[in-house]
């Protein structure tokens, strides 16, 4: 057991430093990886940042910003700057949750589909192909609308599910196509002629050999998984109860803030929102650079 624990902990540390190396050889990776670290570093320490509640009216309404409030008030007297600073926390969480589910399912599917091929491959990618041809979007809505209203979940349990149901497709025909040509390999003929189960020879020696595409997917999934959670907020699907960016652009909108030139409310959280997923596929795209040589020549 010991030996797995530290074999295990030495792949980790051997992950850890490949991404280092890949941060510091690629510039816009490091730029992206500098501005995601600052976001993330506001959403942890939030309670220590934030200069009031959130949740509590502070001052008069619609105040615009000042000494006191830096990015004014909203239309009930809280602080816009806290909101800001509290609503990265529920963009990064539902982001990453998201985002690892939604691989989750992907990378398995894609894997069952790929080594064994015949009826559950024709099953699975036609379920699949079903998947790709819905607007995603169209379909978020409507499933967190239907789950909203069915009070099952939390209204960021329900959004959570649905990105995590609507993101997998790409995921799977793209661990699909690389697994049909790995499971030709030598290799994996030896394990099958020395009577390696298909579940060993599934997550022992192909999965690692996917791994750096599964890395990459599981980055630009959670920008996208970012973005359709702003898009349900500024649509009103999103929590009410929980401070937002994309709330906070509802709300600034239903409040008539761009008819009234109040650019504190909606400007910051929109540039924020840009920022994040810009800083995310930055990173995405110096790993993919990095695993795949030849698009450093395209």
């Amino acid at each position: 057991m010991s030996i797995k624990v530290g074999t295990r902990i030495h792949y980790l540390k051997l992950v850890v430093r490949e991404f280092i190396v890949i941060i510091q050889l690629n510039r816009m990776a490091k730029a992206g990886f500098c501005i995601f670290m600052t976001i993330l570093l506001l959403a942890i320490l939030a309670d220590y940042i934030a200069p009031y509640n959130p949740y509590e009216r502070v001052g008069p309404p619609l105040s615009p910003p000042s000494q006191n409030y830096l990015l004014g008030t909203n239309d009930v007297g809280q602080d816009i700057l806290s909101e800001l600073i509290y609503g990265a926390r529920t963009s990064l969480l539902i982001g990453f949750i998201a985002a690892i589910a939604g691989t989750f399912i992907g990378v398995l599917i894609g894997l069952v589909s790929g080594y064994y091929g015949g009826f559950v491959d024709e099953v699975l990618m036609r379920l699949t192909d079903a998947c790709l041809s819905i607007p995603t979007l169209l379909f978020t809505i409507f499933l967190v609308a239907l789950t909203s209203r069915m009070t099952l979940f939390p209204a960021i349990c329900s959004i959570i599910i649905v990105i995590s149901l609507t993101s997998w497709p790409g995921i799977a025909r793209l661990v699909r196509s690389r697994v049909l040509s790995i499971k030709e390999a030598p290799y994996i003929e030896s394990a099958i002629a020395m009577g390696a189960s298909s579940t060993r020879i599934i997550f022992r020696h192909i999965l690692p050999n996917i791994a750096p595409i599964v890395i990459v997917a599981l980055v630009m999934t959670t920008a996208r998984a970012i973005l359709v959670e702003v898009s349900l907020g500024f649509l009103g699907l999103g929590d009410p109860t929980v401070k937002s960016w994309g709330m906070m652009i509802h709300y600034a909108v239903k409040r008539n803030a761009i008819i009234l030139g109040m650019w504190w409310w909606f400007i910051p959280p929109g540039i924020l929102i840009s920022l994040l997923t810009l800083s995310i596929y930055l990173v995405g795209m110096g790993l993919e650079e990095y695993y795949n040589p030849r698009l450093r020549y395209v």
